[in-house]
């Protein structure tokens, strides 16, 4: 697993707006009946600025697993990719032909010991919603699918994980989508403006809505 460059970072974000505001933010046609959550889990429907239109697709490429057996498991979403795996078989094609602005409002990291994890929520602040580096592609199993792109921490966040989303700020927008794929991996670096961080008593783990 570790050869994806998975990792416990980021099972959680918020997006708050409306696919019309979205569309209006990101200069985007929107589309019609775009399904998701205002929190956003692995597995579930989010929206994605792709292609020149938002739409909903589902959190997490899909790795097909296999029971001790061989038989068939249900497929696992693979929902962040780091940075420096983006040129392996899994997320290449992905990355070179299918990125991607994935609109936020603020994420979440799990802080504190095992079995009493809380919620931490980490935002740009003075943005009600903000663009984080994506990937997609078309699958058999769940359709379109995505995948945040993760980087190393910038110096405000270490103290909750050593891992963030790629941030990216609007004049970089239309590189990361129609540039090459050099020009898009040296946007992949640590946030260098304010993030605010907003330490909660929520559980890490409750029950989705």
């Amino acid at each position: 697993m570790g050869k994806l460059g998975i990792g416990d970072i980021c099972n959680l974000y918020r997006m708050t707006k409306a696919t019309a505001e979205i569309a209006n933010l990101f200069r985007a046609t929107p589309s019609t009946g775009a399904n998701f959550g205002s929190e956003v889990y692995p597995g579930y429907p989010g929206l994605v600025v792709a292609e020149g239109q938002v739409r909903s697709m589902i959190w997490g490429l899909p790795l097909v697993l296999k029971g001790k057996q061989g038989q068939p498991l249900k497929p696992k979403p693979v929902n962040n990719a780091r940075t420096d795996k983006l040129g392996t078989p899994f997320w290449r094609d992905s990355f070179e032909k299918r990125r991607c602005l994935i609109p936020v409002s603020s994420w979440a990291e799990a802080e504190g010991p095992k079995g009493a994890m809380t919620r931490t929520w980490l935002s740009v602040p003075g943005n009600e919603v903000f663009a984080v580096a994506g990937i997609w592609r078309p699958t058999q199993e769940w359709g379109e699918a995505y995948a945040m792109v993760m980087t190393e921490c910038c110096e405000q966040t270490a103290q909750v994980h050593d891992r963030m989303p790629v941030l990216l700020s609007p004049d970089h927008w239309d590189d990361w989508i129609g540039g090459t794929s050099v020009s898009a991996i040296d946007l992949c670096q640590p946030w260098s403006s304010d993030v605010e961080i907003a330490q909660t008593s929520d559980p890490w783990f409750r029950r989705r809505n």
